[in-house]
């Protein structure tokens, strides 16, 4: 199995013009071109042009993915403090629910009989 590049470029001659393309790796067996120019007039401008974009392009995705990563790491840390606050809650409902003050279920009471019954 060969070790392919995720992002990549690749030149295509047309006639006498030369079309760069920025590509990404979908599967295996499936390559998308993210981005391309056409009519350049020589192979070297063409791979000039499609070195930069393909550097800022990764430039972007690695900005964007700290950026998603700083939310995800926001997001987890609310979710867990809104977790901790409900669990406090629940804490604190059930000491003053079953609490001494409170009437608690009885198990030896057995008058479990219905209105019907009366």
């Amino acid at each position: 199995m060969t070790q392919n590049k995720k992002f990549d470029f690749r030149l295509i001659q047309e006639n006498n013009t030369w079309t760069a393309q920025i590509t990404r790796r979908m599967t295996a067996r499936k390559t998308l071109v993210s981005k391309k120019k056409q009519g350049f007039e020589s192979e070297a401008e063409a791979q000039a042009w499609a070195e930069t974009q393909l550097q800022a392009y990764l430039e972007n995705l690695v900005k964007r993915n700290d950026r998603r990563a700083k939310q995800r790491e926001e997001r987890t840390l609310a979710q867990e403090e809104k977790d901790l606050a409900a669990a406090q809650w629940r804490e604190s409902k059930d000491a003053s629910d079953f609490g001494e003050d409170h009437n608690a279920f009885d198990e030896d009471n057995d008058d479990y009989g219905s209105d019907a019954e009366k």
